[in-house]
Protein backbone atom coordinates (compact mmCIF):
# COMPACT_ATOMS: atom_id res chain seq x y z
CA UNK A 1 0.00 0.00 0.00
CA UNK A 2 1.38 3.42 -0.97
CA UNK A 3 1.70 6.36 1.41
CA UNK A 4 -1.07 8.12 -0.55
CA UNK A 5 -3.42 5.15 -0.10
CA UNK A 6 -2.71 5.11 3.62
CA UNK A 7 -3.47 8.83 3.89
CA UNK A 8 -6.71 8.45 1.93
CA UNK A 9 -7.86 5.55 4.06
CA UNK A 10 -6.88 7.43 7.23
CA UNK A 11 -8.82 10.51 6.13
CA UNK A 12 -11.89 8.42 5.33
CA UNK A 13 -11.67 6.62 8.67
CA UNK A 14 -11.33 9.86 10.62
CA UNK A 15 -14.30 11.34 8.74
CA UNK A 16 -16.47 8.35 9.58
CA UNK A 17 -15.25 8.34 13.19
CA UNK A 18 -16.13 12.03 13.54
CA UNK A 19 -19.60 11.35 12.15
CA UNK A 20 -20.17 8.63 14.76
CA UNK A 21 -19.03 11.01 17.50
CA UNK A 22 -21.48 13.65 16.24
CA UNK A 23 -24.30 11.13 16.24
CA UNK A 24 -23.42 9.90 19.72
CA UNK A 25 -23.31 13.45 21.06
CA UNK A 26 -26.72 14.37 19.66
CA UNK A 27 -28.68 16.59 22.01
CA UNK A 28 -31.88 16.17 20.00
CA UNK A 29 -34.74 14.49 21.83
CA UNK A 30 -36.80 12.81 19.14
CA UNK A 31 -39.77 12.65 21.49
CA UNK A 32 -39.70 16.40 22.19
CA UNK A 33 -42.02 18.63 20.12
CA UNK A 34 -40.68 19.83 16.80
CA UNK A 35 -39.28 23.36 17.15
CA UNK A 36 -41.54 25.69 15.13
CA UNK A 37 -40.40 29.02 16.57
CA UNK A 38 -38.97 30.23 13.25
CA UNK A 39 -40.78 27.80 10.97
CA UNK A 40 -40.52 24.11 10.20
CA UNK A 41 -36.78 23.30 10.29
CA UNK A 42 -35.46 21.94 7.00
CA UNK A 43 -31.80 21.46 6.12
CA UNK A 44 -29.92 21.47 2.82
CA UNK A 45 -26.46 20.00 2.22
CA UNK A 46 -24.84 21.47 -0.89
CA UNK A 47 -21.36 21.30 -2.41
CA UNK A 48 -20.31 24.91 -1.93
CA UNK A 49 -16.57 24.17 -1.89
CA UNK A 50 -14.37 21.74 -3.80
CA UNK A 51 -14.71 20.58 -7.40
CA UNK A 52 -18.49 20.17 -7.15
CA UNK A 53 -19.10 23.77 -6.06
CA UNK A 54 -20.14 24.53 -9.67
CA UNK A 55 -23.25 22.48 -8.92
CA UNK A 56 -23.78 23.75 -5.38
CA UNK A 57 -23.91 27.37 -6.51
CA UNK A 58 -26.69 26.54 -9.01
CA UNK A 59 -28.57 24.70 -6.27
CA UNK A 60 -28.24 27.45 -3.67
CA UNK A 61 -29.76 29.91 -6.14
CA UNK A 62 -32.70 27.54 -6.65
CA UNK A 63 -33.30 27.29 -2.91
CA UNK A 64 -33.13 31.05 -2.49
CA UNK A 65 -35.69 31.58 -5.24
CA UNK A 66 -37.96 28.94 -3.68
CA UNK A 67 -37.72 30.55 -0.24
CA UNK A 68 -38.98 33.81 -1.66
CA UNK A 69 -41.74 32.12 -3.66
CA UNK A 70 -43.19 29.90 -0.93
CA UNK A 71 -42.79 31.99 2.21
CA UNK A 72 -45.36 34.77 1.75
CA UNK A 73 -48.69 34.02 3.41
CA UNK A 74 -47.66 30.52 4.45
CA UNK A 75 -49.31 29.06 7.55
CA UNK A 76 -46.33 26.71 7.94
CA UNK A 77 -43.19 28.44 6.58
CA UNK A 78 -39.94 26.54 6.31
CA UNK A 79 -36.83 27.55 8.24
CA UNK A 80 -34.04 26.57 5.85
CA UNK A 81 -30.50 25.94 7.08
CA UNK A 82 -27.85 25.39 4.41
CA UNK A 83 -24.62 23.54 5.22
CA UNK A 84 -21.59 23.07 3.01
CA UNK A 85 -21.07 19.37 2.35
CA UNK A 86 -17.89 20.01 0.37
CA UNK A 87 -17.27 17.66 -2.53
CA UNK A 88 -16.51 14.44 -0.65
CA UNK A 89 -18.25 11.86 1.49
CA UNK A 90 -16.87 13.05 4.83
CA UNK A 91 -18.18 16.57 4.27
CA UNK A 92 -21.68 15.33 3.47
CA UNK A 93 -21.70 12.93 6.43
CA UNK A 94 -20.71 15.66 8.86
CA UNK A 95 -23.27 18.12 7.47
CA UNK A 96 -26.06 15.53 7.62
CA UNK A 97 -25.27 14.70 11.23
CA UNK A 98 -25.07 18.37 12.20
CA UNK A 99 -28.48 19.21 10.72
CA UNK A 100 -30.16 16.06 12.03
CA UNK A 101 -28.83 16.75 15.51
CA UNK A 102 -30.21 20.29 15.31
CA UNK A 103 -33.72 18.87 14.89
CA UNK A 104 -34.33 19.28 11.17
CA UNK A 105 -37.48 17.56 9.93
CA UNK A 106 -36.23 16.95 6.36
CA UNK A 107 -33.07 17.26 4.31
CA UNK A 108 -32.37 18.39 0.74
CA UNK A 109 -29.18 16.99 -0.76
CA UNK A 110 -26.40 16.11 -0.89
CA UNK A 111 -25.17 17.38 -4.24
CA UNK A 112 -23.30 14.28 -5.47
CA UNK A 113 -24.48 10.69 -5.77
CA UNK A 114 -21.14 9.58 -4.30
CA UNK A 115 -21.95 11.62 -1.20
CA UNK A 116 -25.51 10.31 -1.06
CA UNK A 117 -24.41 6.69 -0.81
CA UNK A 118 -22.34 7.66 2.24
CA UNK A 119 -24.62 10.20 3.98
CA UNK A 120 -28.21 9.26 3.17
CA UNK A 121 -28.03 5.94 5.10
CA UNK A 122 -27.48 8.04 8.24
CA UNK A 123 -30.76 9.88 7.65
CA UNK A 124 -32.47 6.58 6.89
CA UNK A 125 -31.34 5.06 10.21
CA UNK A 126 -32.50 8.15 12.10
CA UNK A 127 -35.85 8.43 10.33
CA UNK A 128 -35.26 11.75 8.57
CA UNK A 129 -36.74 12.34 5.08
CA UNK A 130 -34.18 13.14 2.37
CA UNK A 131 -35.17 14.67 -0.96
CA UNK A 132 -32.26 14.50 -3.41
CA UNK A 133 -32.19 17.28 -6.03
CA UNK A 134 -29.27 16.00 -8.11
CA UNK A 135 -28.50 12.34 -7.32
CA UNK A 136 -29.06 10.47 -10.60
CA UNK A 137 -27.09 7.27 -9.96
CA UNK A 138 -28.86 3.93 -9.92
CA UNK A 139 -29.85 2.83 -6.40
CA UNK A 140 -30.43 6.15 -4.62
CA UNK A 141 -34.10 5.61 -3.59
CA UNK A 142 -33.23 2.01 -2.72
CA UNK A 143 -31.13 3.30 0.19
CA UNK A 144 -34.33 3.27 2.22
CA UNK A 145 -37.90 4.35 2.75
CA UNK A 146 -36.93 7.90 3.84
CA UNK A 147 -34.90 8.60 0.67
CA UNK A 148 -36.50 10.08 -2.46
CA UNK A 149 -35.37 12.29 -5.33
CA UNK A 150 -36.64 14.86 -7.82
CA UNK A 151 -33.70 14.22 -10.16
CA UNK A 152 -34.60 11.69 -12.85
CA UNK A 153 -32.34 8.66 -12.84
CA UNK A 154 -29.63 8.24 -15.46
CA UNK A 155 -31.27 5.13 -16.90
CA UNK A 156 -34.13 7.33 -18.13
CA UNK A 157 -32.08 10.32 -19.26
CA UNK A 158 -28.78 9.11 -20.69
CA UNK A 159 -30.07 7.02 -23.65
CA UNK A 160 -32.00 10.02 -25.02
CA UNK A 161 -28.83 11.83 -26.09
CA UNK A 162 -27.46 8.71 -27.79
CA UNK A 163 -30.73 8.39 -29.72
CA UNK A 164 -30.61 12.04 -30.72
CA UNK A 165 -27.01 12.04 -31.93
CA UNK A 166 -27.81 9.06 -34.17
CA UNK A 167 -30.74 10.98 -35.65
CA UNK A 168 -28.43 13.90 -36.39
CA UNK A 169 -25.59 11.76 -37.76
CA UNK A 170 -26.66 8.24 -38.82
CA UNK A 171 -23.16 7.56 -40.21
CA UNK A 172 -21.71 7.21 -36.70
CA UNK A 173 -20.27 3.73 -36.20
CA UNK A 174 -17.32 3.96 -33.79
CA UNK A 175 -17.62 5.24 -30.22
CA UNK A 176 -15.06 6.07 -27.51
CA UNK A 177 -16.16 6.25 -23.88
CA UNK A 178 -14.71 8.16 -20.93
CA UNK A 179 -15.77 7.88 -17.30
CA UNK A 180 -14.37 8.65 -13.83
CA UNK A 181 -13.83 5.35 -12.07
CA UNK A 182 -13.73 6.93 -8.60
CA UNK A 183 -17.22 8.48 -8.77
CA UNK A 184 -20.54 6.69 -8.18
CA UNK A 185 -22.47 8.86 -10.63
CA UNK A 186 -19.94 8.35 -13.42
CA UNK A 187 -19.62 4.58 -13.00
CA UNK A 188 -23.40 4.21 -12.87
CA UNK A 189 -24.09 6.42 -15.88
CA UNK A 190 -21.37 4.96 -18.12
CA UNK A 191 -22.93 1.51 -17.73
CA UNK A 192 -26.20 2.93 -19.01
CA UNK A 193 -24.49 4.80 -21.85
CA UNK A 194 -22.60 1.70 -22.93
CA UNK A 195 -25.80 -0.37 -23.00
CA UNK A 196 -27.47 2.31 -25.13
CA UNK A 197 -24.48 2.38 -27.50
CA UNK A 198 -24.63 -1.40 -27.88
CA UNK A 199 -28.39 -1.32 -28.42
CA UNK A 200 -27.83 1.02 -31.38
CA UNK A 201 -25.44 -1.49 -32.95
CA UNK A 202 -22.45 0.82 -32.54
CA UNK A 203 -18.89 -0.34 -31.96
CA UNK A 204 -17.24 0.78 -28.72
CA UNK A 205 -13.62 1.07 -29.81
CA UNK A 206 -12.14 2.09 -26.46
CA UNK A 207 -13.19 2.77 -22.85
CA UNK A 208 -10.96 5.23 -20.99
CA UNK A 209 -10.96 5.52 -17.20
CA UNK A 210 -10.12 8.78 -15.47
CA UNK A 211 -10.40 10.21 -11.96
CA UNK A 212 -12.27 13.24 -10.68
CA UNK A 213 -9.17 15.27 -9.87
CA UNK A 214 -7.41 14.58 -13.19
CA UNK A 215 -6.41 17.66 -15.16
CA UNK A 216 -4.18 16.24 -17.88
CA UNK A 217 -5.78 13.69 -20.22
CA UNK A 218 -3.05 13.44 -22.87
CA UNK A 219 -2.48 9.69 -22.54
CA UNK A 220 -6.18 8.80 -22.67
CA UNK A 221 -6.89 11.19 -25.54
CA UNK A 222 -3.94 9.84 -27.53
CA UNK A 223 -5.38 6.33 -27.19
CA UNK A 224 -8.80 7.57 -28.27
CA UNK A 225 -7.50 9.40 -31.34
CA UNK A 226 -5.60 6.29 -32.35
CA UNK A 227 -8.91 4.35 -32.30
CA UNK A 228 -10.50 6.88 -34.70
CA UNK A 229 -14.01 7.20 -33.17
CA UNK A 230 -16.87 9.11 -34.77
CA UNK A 231 -18.43 9.84 -31.37
CA UNK A 232 -17.08 10.39 -27.86
CA UNK A 233 -19.38 9.81 -24.86
CA UNK A 234 -18.39 11.25 -21.47
CA UNK A 235 -19.66 10.45 -17.97
CA UNK A 236 -17.68 13.04 -16.03
CA UNK A 237 -18.35 15.99 -13.76
CA UNK A 238 -18.16 19.63 -14.79
CA UNK A 239 -14.52 20.46 -14.06
CA UNK A 240 -12.81 17.30 -15.28
CA UNK A 241 -15.29 16.92 -18.14
CA UNK A 242 -14.82 20.51 -19.29
CA UNK A 243 -11.04 20.17 -19.24
CA UNK A 244 -11.18 16.88 -21.13
CA UNK A 245 -13.40 18.32 -23.88
CA UNK A 246 -11.10 21.32 -24.32
CA UNK A 247 -8.02 19.08 -24.60
CA UNK A 248 -9.83 16.62 -26.87
CA UNK A 249 -10.69 19.38 -29.34
CA UNK A 250 -7.26 21.02 -29.09
CA UNK A 251 -5.65 17.70 -29.98
CA UNK A 252 -7.75 17.40 -33.12
CA UNK A 253 -10.94 15.43 -32.45
CA UNK A 254 -13.65 16.76 -34.77
CA UNK A 255 -16.47 14.25 -34.22
CA UNK A 256 -19.61 14.43 -32.11
CA UNK A 257 -19.50 14.59 -28.31
CA UNK A 258 -22.27 13.44 -25.97
CA UNK A 259 -21.98 14.19 -22.25
CA UNK A 260 -23.89 13.05 -19.19
CA UNK A 261 -25.75 14.81 -16.41
CA UNK A 262 -22.54 15.76 -14.61
CA UNK A 263 -21.97 18.50 -17.16
CA UNK A 264 -25.53 19.82 -17.03
CA UNK A 265 -24.63 23.31 -15.83
CA UNK A 266 -23.72 26.63 -17.51
CA UNK A 267 -20.66 26.62 -15.25
CA UNK A 268 -18.92 24.42 -17.83
CA UNK A 269 -18.68 27.38 -20.23
CA UNK A 270 -15.58 29.01 -18.68
CA UNK A 271 -13.90 25.57 -18.49
CA UNK A 272 -14.21 24.16 -22.02
CA UNK A 273 -14.89 27.63 -23.43
CA UNK A 274 -15.47 27.75 -27.21
CA UNK A 275 -14.88 24.00 -27.34
CA UNK A 276 -18.14 23.43 -25.44
CA UNK A 277 -19.92 24.29 -28.68
CA UNK A 278 -21.88 21.42 -30.18
CA UNK A 279 -21.87 18.97 -27.29
CA UNK A 280 -25.16 17.13 -26.72
CA UNK A 281 -26.75 16.48 -23.36
CA UNK A 282 -30.10 15.10 -22.20
CA UNK A 283 -32.19 17.36 -19.99
CA UNK A 284 -34.76 16.80 -17.25
CA UNK A 285 -35.72 20.48 -17.35
CA UNK A 286 -36.68 22.94 -20.08
CA UNK A 287 -36.90 26.70 -19.50
CA UNK A 288 -39.22 26.68 -22.53
CA UNK A 289 -41.87 24.54 -20.80
CA UNK A 290 -45.08 26.55 -21.09
CA UNK A 291 -46.73 26.06 -17.71
CA UNK A 292 -47.58 28.88 -15.35
CA UNK A 293 -45.28 27.43 -12.67
CA UNK A 294 -42.27 27.29 -14.97
CA UNK A 295 -42.94 30.63 -16.63
CA UNK A 296 -43.15 32.33 -13.23
CA UNK A 297 -39.93 30.61 -12.14
CA UNK A 298 -38.08 31.60 -15.33
CA UNK A 299 -39.30 35.21 -15.10
CA UNK A 300 -38.09 35.55 -11.50
CA UNK A 301 -34.76 33.94 -12.33
CA UNK A 302 -34.22 36.26 -15.31
CA UNK A 303 -35.10 39.31 -13.24
CA UNK A 304 -32.49 38.41 -10.62
CA UNK A 305 -29.81 36.99 -12.92
CA UNK A 306 -29.45 39.55 -15.67
CA UNK A 307 -31.76 37.84 -18.14
CA UNK A 308 -30.13 34.40 -17.90
CA UNK A 309 -32.41 31.36 -18.04
CA UNK A 310 -32.28 28.85 -15.15
CA UNK A 311 -30.01 25.82 -15.18
CA UNK A 312 -31.43 22.35 -14.61
CA UNK A 313 -29.83 22.06 -11.15
CA UNK A 314 -31.38 25.37 -10.12
CA UNK A 315 -34.82 24.17 -11.20
CA UNK A 316 -34.40 20.83 -9.42
CA UNK A 317 -33.30 22.45 -6.15
CA UNK A 318 -36.26 24.84 -6.37
CA UNK A 319 -38.53 21.85 -6.95
CA UNK A 320 -37.14 19.97 -3.94
CA UNK A 321 -37.92 22.94 -1.68
CA UNK A 322 -41.37 23.33 -3.26
CA UNK A 323 -42.24 19.68 -2.64
CA UNK A 324 -41.33 19.88 1.04
CA UNK A 325 -43.10 23.23 1.49
CA UNK A 326 -46.35 21.99 -0.09
CA UNK A 327 -46.21 18.67 1.75
CA UNK A 328 -45.69 20.49 5.06
CA UNK A 329 -48.70 22.73 4.36
CA UNK A 330 -50.97 19.78 3.64
CA UNK A 331 -49.77 17.84 6.65
CA UNK A 332 -50.14 20.78 9.01
CA UNK A 333 -53.67 21.44 7.79
CA UNK A 334 -54.70 17.84 8.43
CA UNK A 335 -52.59 17.12 11.52
CA UNK A 336 -51.21 20.29 13.17
CA UNK A 337 -47.46 20.08 13.68
CA UNK A 338 -47.51 22.25 16.79
CA UNK A 339 -46.67 20.04 19.77
CA UNK A 340 -46.04 16.97 17.57
CA UNK A 341 -42.98 14.90 18.58
CA UNK A 342 -40.06 15.35 16.20
CA UNK A 343 -39.91 11.63 15.39
CA UNK A 344 -43.58 11.61 14.38
CA UNK A 345 -43.27 14.84 12.37
CA UNK A 346 -40.42 13.35 10.33
CA UNK A 347 -42.33 10.15 9.68
CA UNK A 348 -45.58 11.87 8.65
CA UNK A 349 -43.79 14.46 6.52
CA UNK A 350 -42.03 11.69 4.61
CA UNK A 351 -45.35 9.95 3.91
CA UNK A 352 -46.88 13.26 2.83
CA UNK A 353 -44.02 14.00 0.43
CA UNK A 354 -44.38 10.63 -1.28
CA UNK A 355 -48.17 10.76 -1.52
CA UNK A 356 -48.45 14.14 -3.25
CA UNK A 357 -48.60 15.41 -6.83
CA UNK A 358 -46.79 18.67 -7.55
CA UNK A 359 -46.93 21.24 -10.37
CA UNK A 360 -43.30 22.38 -10.55
CA UNK A 361 -40.89 24.03 -12.99
CA UNK A 362 -40.03 20.48 -14.09
CA UNK A 363 -43.68 19.90 -14.96
CA UNK A 364 -46.11 17.73 -13.01
CA UNK A 365 -44.28 15.23 -10.83
CA UNK A 366 -45.14 12.60 -8.25
CA UNK A 367 -43.30 9.73 -6.58
CA UNK A 368 -43.32 5.97 -6.70
CA UNK A 369 -43.71 4.09 -3.42
CA UNK A 370 -39.93 3.74 -3.15
CA UNK A 371 -39.24 7.46 -3.68
CA UNK A 372 -38.41 7.52 -7.40
CA UNK A 373 -39.61 10.65 -9.18
CA UNK A 374 -42.31 10.25 -11.82
CA UNK A 375 -41.82 12.88 -14.50
CA UNK A 376 -43.51 13.27 -17.87
CA UNK A 377 -41.18 15.24 -20.14
CA UNK A 378 -37.48 15.05 -21.02
CA UNK A 379 -35.35 16.80 -23.62
CA UNK A 380 -32.01 16.85 -25.43
CA UNK A 381 -30.03 20.06 -25.79
CA UNK A 382 -27.03 21.20 -27.78
CA UNK A 383 -24.62 23.68 -26.26
CA UNK A 384 -24.33 26.78 -28.44
CA UNK A 385 -21.49 29.07 -27.40
CA UNK A 386 -21.48 32.81 -28.00
CA UNK A 387 -18.61 34.52 -29.89
CA UNK A 388 -16.97 35.53 -26.58
CA UNK A 389 -16.23 31.85 -25.87
CA UNK A 390 -17.29 32.33 -22.24
CA UNK A 391 -21.08 32.33 -22.40
CA UNK A 392 -23.64 30.24 -24.21
CA UNK A 393 -26.91 28.38 -23.88
CA UNK A 394 -28.46 24.92 -23.88
CA UNK A 395 -30.52 24.99 -27.08
CA UNK A 396 -33.26 22.36 -27.08
CA UNK A 397 -33.34 20.07 -30.11
CA UNK A 398 -36.68 19.17 -31.63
Amino acid sequence: MTVLQVLVKTKSFLGLLFSFVLAACSSTNNNAPVNLKAGLPVGAVLSLTGNANVYGQDQRLGLELAQAAFKPGSSMPLKLSIEDGGSDEAGAINAFNLLINQGTTALIGPTLSQQAFAASPIAQRRGVPVLAPSNTATGIPEIGSFISRVSAQSSVIAPLSVNKVMQLDPAIKRVAVFYANDDAYSTSETTIFQKAIKAKGLNTVTVQRTQLNDQDFLNQITSVLRAKPDLVVLSLQAVDGGNLIRQLRELGFKGRIVVGNGMNTPNIYPICQRFCDGILIAQAYSPELKTKENQAFVATHKAQQGGRVPAQLTAQAYTAYQVIAEAAQRLNKREPLKGMPLRQARLLLNKEILSGTYNTPLGKISFSRDGEVKQESFYVAEVQMNPDGQTGRFALLK
